[in-house]
Order: structure tokens, then sequence, then C-alpha cells
């Protein structure tokens, strides 16, 4: 699909979101490096958008695409700086060794449930839990909010009915959070927020630990699945289920290349009229970040276009570089922390998964795996598996 948009509209192309809203989409890998480059003349604020007379309340979109709102998100120039940096300490303090024994707690945890059967849904029952449940635990909730965190999360990231509802349920745990945390503080990621504030107010912290979750949790998700349905695609790394860790890692990557958790973000605004590509864009306009598209361009990438490992030394090639923009770039690029969880919540998670299940194997053709219809995120909807049942662990390794 990205090759057909930009074969018939270029690297820059004219979108229309729900409710024929329309939109920039950028798919050209140097456009977007332009783009996140230059935070002051494609800025991050949204009360530039020009189609705030034409949005509804109730659009579905609204949580993703929101009025300005009082998170890092919003925020530009110095005091994004001192936010970032505040999120940034909170999340560094995470003790390594202490999270690979989380992730491993609670993969056991999951795969406990399904193990003697011989067969699972690694989506539903796994891929899509084991984020929030860690990242519960590192904020400070306990495991009985995680389900309705995990659901309130999916509603607002799908963009669908219940996107609304699912922030308004996402908005009071944290609210909770971090009242709780005020009065009694704790060894966790909100009270090391509250700690070093440093002038931002409760509600801001709120709003920053909304956009830690969405942005940590179902990412997150999806690169597990997408890298399971990859290791059990491609025979490239068929190996991995009979003994073997190697792939792993080059698995987790080709998925950051080539199938992106985060194929669309929204957004940027155009300060002035400007032109980005061949297109002439005007002051207020929206562009959408379009992740894959740039990722797969072929101006950058050596190699095949779906799937292929590249030539060695090329951008897209797994084992050369990480010049994907599946992190994002620039001033509003995901910190290096969280980027370091989320490596360590599915690289675990998915050798566990190895571990417990070596004979691993898809029940249904590959073609029949179907999508999430989300516009911003590409993960699996399902992944049923067969394998030989196996005693539980107890939650312990």
């Amino acid at each position: 699909m990205y090759r057909e948009l930009r074969q018939r509209h270029g690297t820059v192309v004219p979108v229309v979101l729900v409710g024929d809203v329309p939109a920039w989409l950028v798919v050209g890998y140097r456009e977007l490096h332009q783009l996140l480059s230059d935070p002051v003349l494609f800025s991050r604020d949204s009360d530039l958008w020009s189609q705030w007379p034409h949005i509804a309340d109730d659009w579905p979109m609204l949580p993703m695409i929101g009025r300005k709102q009082p998170s890092i998100l919003y925020t530009v120039g110095e005091a994004h700086t001192r936010r970032g940096a505040m999120v940034s300490d909170a999340l560094e303090a995470v003790d390594q060794i202490e999270l690979h024994g989380i992730v491993e707690h609670y993969a056991d945890q999951l795969i406990d449930g399904f193990c003697g059967l011989g067969e699972a849904e690694l989506i539903g029952h796994f891929a899509s839990s084991l984020p929030i449940l860690v990242l519960a635990r590192l904020f400070g909730f306990p495991d009985a909010e995680c389900p309705a965190l995990a659901k309130g999360l999916h509603d607002m990231i799908d963009g669908g009915a219940d996107a609304i509802a699912g922030q308004q349920h996402l908005l009071g745990s944290m609210r909770r959070l971090v009242a709780a945390r005020r009065v009694q503080p704790a060894a966790d990621v909100a009270t090391r927020m509250l700690a070093g504030a440093r002038g931002f107010s409760d509600e801001e912290l709120v709003q920053d630990l909304m956009v830690m979750s969405a942005a940590g949790h179902q990412p997150t998700a999806d690169w597990i699945g997408n890298t399971l349905r990859l290791m059990l695609t491609d025979d490239r790394f068929a190996a991995s289920f009979f003994g073997g860790r190697n792939s792993v890692g080059d698995a987790m990557k080709q998925v950051l290349w080539e199938d992106a958790p985060s194929q669309i973000i929204a957004g940027r605004w155009a300060s002035r009229d400007t032109r980005l590509g061949d297109r002439h864009i005007l002051a207020g306009d929206l562009l959408l970040l379009g992740i894959q598209g740039a990722n797969d361009d072929p101006q950058v990438r050596v190699g095949p276009p779906t799937g292929g490992p590249g030539l060695p030394g090329a951008p897209g090639s797994p084992g050369s570089n990480n010049a994907f923009f599946s992190f994002s770039h620039g001033e509003h690029r995901c910190p290096f922390p969280a980027m370091e969880i989320a490596e360590v919540i599915a690289r675990t998670g998915i050798e566990v998964i190895l571990d417990r299940l070596p004979d691993l194997d898809l029940s249904i053709p590959p073609e029949a795996l179907q999508r999430r219809p989300s516009p911003w995120l590409r993960g699996m909807t399902t992944l049923p598996v067969r394998f030989t049942p196996t005693t539980t662990h107890g939650g312990h390794r």
C-alpha cells in the first residue's frame, strides 16, 4: 500500500481521516527526517490546527489527535526538555535485573494459563497482556487493575466507538495513582516523577503517565506479536524454535524495519506556509508521520521491499544499523530509557515463549492471519498456535 501511495502521490500524500478531515501523510524517508528535525516549522502544538472549527467533541480520533493537552506530547522547547528529563530520570532508575525478573514472572504466569492445553491464541492470551502487566507494576498499579487498563488502552488506540470511554478510564486510573502516591510514596515510576516534577502540576504528571502507558504498552505488545508472527512464518528464523535464541534480536529488528508497530503517528502542524517534498503545505495543516512508509522508502532501502534481509550495510538491513523511524526522531523521539524497557519486555517475553514452548507452530495458514483495524498501530488481531502440552512453572523460573 505504501509503495502504491508513493507511486501515485509522491512522498507527501493527501489523505482524509474519519469524517473527511484532511491531512498529509509523509511516507518519504528524507521528508520525514526533515519534518522531525525542524520542531519550529513543523510544531507539536496542536492549537495551530486549522481544522478545529470542523471537529466535533465526539470525533473518535480525538484521543490520539487531541486539543492541546497538558502532556509532554504537546509541549515544545525548554518546557519539553525539562519534562523529558523528568520522565527519562524516572524510567532510567528502573533496575534492569529487576525488570528482567518482573517480565519473566508475568510471562511465566501468562503461559501457565494455557501451556497444558496444547493450543493458545498468543495475542489475547500473551502479547496484549504482558507489557501492561509489567508497566503497571513499574508505574505503581496493583495487578488487579491491569485488565481494565489494557482494555481502555486498546479502545483508545483503535479509534473506534469506545475510544473516548477508554481514554476516560485511563485518565481516571492515572489520577487515582498520582493522588495515592502524593500521600504514600513508593519505589515506583509515579513516585519518582512526583519527586522530580520541578514545577509541573499533578494533572500534567497524570497526562504524562497517560502518554507513557499508551506509547509503552500497545506498540510493545505489537512488537511481540509481529515478531512471533515473523518467526513462525519465515524460514530464516525457524531455528530459534529449536533451542536457539540467536535470531530473536534479528527478528525484532526486522519487524522495526518491515512491520513497525507504530505505523502512523499524529502528528505535526505547520506553523507557516512551506513546501515538503513537492507539496505546498499551508499554515495549520496536519502532517501525519508515516513511519512504515518512510522505513520502506526505496530511496534509502537496499534489498527486497517485503521482508528480505537487505545487503550488508544497507539502511534497511537488520544487521547494519538502527536508522528506522520506529521510535520516531528528533525532539519528541521515544526517550532512550523507555526504548530499553520496551526492548527488555519484548525480547524477554519472546525468549520465555521459546523456552517454554519450543515446538510452537501456527494452527492456521499464514494468509488467514488478520491485522487489527487501527489507523495508527499495526498488530495482529489473533495469533493461534499449537504445541506439545507442558507443565506449569507456577510463576517461578
